[in-house]
């Protein structure tokens, strides 16, 4: 390699011309046509040719003749027909040296910057031709097809790209939009694509394209584009983006929705002689909240005088969906119900869930009863679990059964019952966690009310422990008759912080931090937080896969269907663990969200808390009312202690954002 010698090579996907200054230990020195001197390994090199500069000319002359070159070799290219070239190469199949290439194209006048030509061509098009250094091969026909097709795709996406940034950032700039027309095909794959960008981020397919069309659109933060979708309509103004990024089934499929419509015309009717004990003389009545649509468990009481009779009827969920059926196998994938303010998801399809499986007044249901004797005093004296034919009487809100707990001798009696048995528990070693919960209701004018909801008034703590009562039962018969099921345990809490019911609200809430994990075994075992020697829960089997599994294991010791093994439970267990991780963490994500929506209207507002703890640079506080927590920043004239109560200022909240803070009121 000679001073003043013309070279090429390659750098950032352009041939550069270049002139070599200096040669040492196979690095060169270069000036290229853009006027800058680099240091390049002569086996960078794409093209090495037989002209020489004069190097005395001067800079200013060697870069002009330099550009001269370079524009010349580019005018050459257009001379090349590599498409020509390959359909006459391509039978050959054997490499073909640059001189020979060069030959084919320009005869025997070729010059180095007729090579030069033909190495920047082939550059420019790599579908037809294998380029190594001075040499190249034809590329089979099949290879070329998938070449030219990848090829369009590239200019495809890159058109996508570019029209699709420019309709974004005119979206964007616009303040008010009058009513929207459709979207063209391209605006609307513009639209998913950001759409899918936006809910699954990196995991999405078409990551790199909406990055990109978000970059040439101007847009750095990509909450921007929620704005945007509300506008075109696939977002709704409150949209739970969390049912995409956790992939929730939000319909039933065909398949799921035309077998359910078979099993409800199958089995409309019942006859008296299908096996069951007929209790439809009992007063059963069910208890639930006000939208409450599917009813799976309803009680009765009979008064003896000196003894009495409960019956707690759980809709024989099992009698209709069998075994890996459409319906079970999609139950299963689900998990559970999803209750939300805005949203119900149903583990079951409607025509099940609120129909045919539910307990509806004056309609005969096939159920799993259980028929509890209690002496006067309320001791448990014997129980019998049957199938059984019902019929529910009575539908009773919470609201019902409070407004009659002083003068209903029934549900006087009922709360008695419900009573003791919690006492009966608490003496045990339970650990009574008693906190209010939050409901949450969004009217059809998108009024958002927020309420505290006492789950120690007469119907709700009555429902609540004769359902406890009913799982324990259940779980002593599925373990006396030696059957497997998802049995329910927990260790001793890590330290108790109160006796019995005494303990403050603070003390509630961080006993139930101290609690223990909750455990699911095949077998029973002792659960300590409810102070019961065994557990199941089987009183819900339509809104909980779990209650419907251990709902088949009770109709298996009567012949009705054969029981799951063991190991079935236990991989039922381990299958159900992340969909029901999804469905608490979805309710619970839901729930802050309209709580934060309605504070958004609320700022300024004073409110109640208590302090929780402290952080490094910050209190964690509960609000009360809420029941949410949030940070309070730490000031340097007042020093807060757990379970301080203090009363604090809503200074800024955004839902979409997850976003609270406040200040000392």
């Amino acid at each position: 390699m000679e001073e003043g010698i013309i070279v090429e090579f390659i750098d950032r996907q352009k041939v550069l011309c270049a002139v070599v200054q200096e040669v040492k230990n196979q690095r060169l020195k270069l000036l290229t046509e853009n006027d800058r001197e680099v240091n390049l390994s002569s086996n960078r090199l794409s093209h090495k040719s037989r002209m020489v500069l004069d190097l005395s000319l001067g800079r200013i002359k060697t870069i002009d003749a330099l550009k001269g070159i370079a524009f010349r070799r580019k005018q050459l290219t257009q001379e090349v027909h590599i498409r020509e070239l390959w359909e006459i190469l391509n039978s050959e199949q054997e490499w073909i040296d640059l001189a020979t290439m060069t030959e084919f194209c320009f005869s025997n006048q070729a010059t180095s910057d007729h090579e030069s030509a033909i190495v920047r061509a082939f550059f420019q098009n790599r579908l037809y031709f294998k380029f190594d250094q001075n040499r190249f091969f034809p590329i089979p026909e099949e290879q070329v097809e998938r070449n030219i097709a990848l090829e369009r795709e590239i200019a495809q996406k890159v058109q996508r790209i570019e029209s699709g940034a420019q309709w974004v950032r005119t979206q964007l700039l616009q303040d008010r939009r009058p009513p929207l027309p459709p979207l063209s095909e391209d605006e609307s794959a513009c639209m998913n694509i950001l759409k899918s960008c936006y809910l699954l981020d990196k995991e999405s397919p078409h990551y790199a394209e909406g990055k990109e069309i978000m970059t040439k659109a101007g847009i750095d933060d990509k909450e921007r584009l929620f704005s945007l979708f509300v506008d075109f309509g696939l977002f709704d103004p409150n949209e739970n983006i969390e049912l995409y990024r956790q992939e929730i089934p939000l319909e039933f499929s065909r398949e799921v929705l035309s077998h359910a419509g078979n099993t409800a015309g199958s089995c409309a009717l019942l006859s008296d002689s299908s096996g069951r004990k007929d209790l439809t003389h009992l007063p059963l009545m069910t208890i639930d909240g006000q939208s409450t649509l599917d009813y799976d468990d309803a009680i009765s009481f009979e008064d003896y005088g000196d003894s009495c009779c409960l019956g707690v009827h759980i809709v024989d969920v099992g009698h209709y969906v069998k075994k890996d059926d459409p319906i079970d196998r999609e139950a299963r994938l689900r998990a559970s119900s999803i209750y939300m303010p805005d949203r119900k998801i149903s583990m079951l399809p409607p025509s099940l869930a609120e129909e045919l499986c539910s307990l509806k007044a004056g309609e005969l249901r096939p159920a799993i009863s259980m028929l509890i004797h209690l002496s006067k005093t309320s001791e448990i004296l014997d129980y019998e679990i049957v199938p059984s034919l019902i019929r529910v009487q009575r539908q009773l809100t919470y609201y019902d059964v409070n407004m009659v707990a002083d003068s209903s001798r029934e549900i006087a009696g009922l709360c008695d019952i419900a009573m003791k048995f919690r006492q009966k528990r608490l003496s045990d070693g339970a650990v009574q966690i008693t906190l209010p919960d939050i409901n949450v209701w969004i009217s059809d004018s998108g009024e958002i009310s927020v309420n505290r909801i006492n789950r120690e008034s007469p119907g709700r703590m009555m429902v609540a422990e004769i359902m406890i009562m009913a799982n324990w039962l259940m779980a002593k018969f599925l373990s006396s008759h030696g059957v497997s099921a998802v049995f329910r345990s927990q260790p001793g809490p890590r330290d108790r912080l109160y006796k019995g019911c005494e303990g403050s609200l603070f003390q509630n809430y961080m006993q139930r931090r101290l609690l223990s994990r909750l455990l699911l075994l095949s077998q029973a075992e002792r659960h300590s937080g409810l102070g019961l020697d065994a557990y199941v829960t089987a009183t819900s089997p339509i809104r909980k896969y779990y209650d419907l599994v251990t709902q088949r294991q009770i109709r298996s010791v009567f012949g009705q269907e054969a029981p799951y093994t063991a190991q079935e439970i236990d991989q039922i267990i381990l299958q159900l663990q992340e969909p029901m991780l999804k469905v608490s963490r979805m309710q619970y994500q839901r729930n802050r969200y309209w709580i934060l929506k309605c504070l958004e209207s609320r700022i300024g507002q004073k409110e109640e808390a208590i302090v929780i703890g402290r952080k490094r640079n910050s209190y964690q506080i509960l609000m009360t009312e809420y029941m949410l927590e949030c940070d309070l920043a730490t000031t340097s004239r007042i020093e807060l202690k757990p379970e301080n109560q203090i009363q604090v200022t809503i200074q800024h909240v955004n839902a979409r954002k997850d976003a609270l803070s406040v200040f000392m009121g």
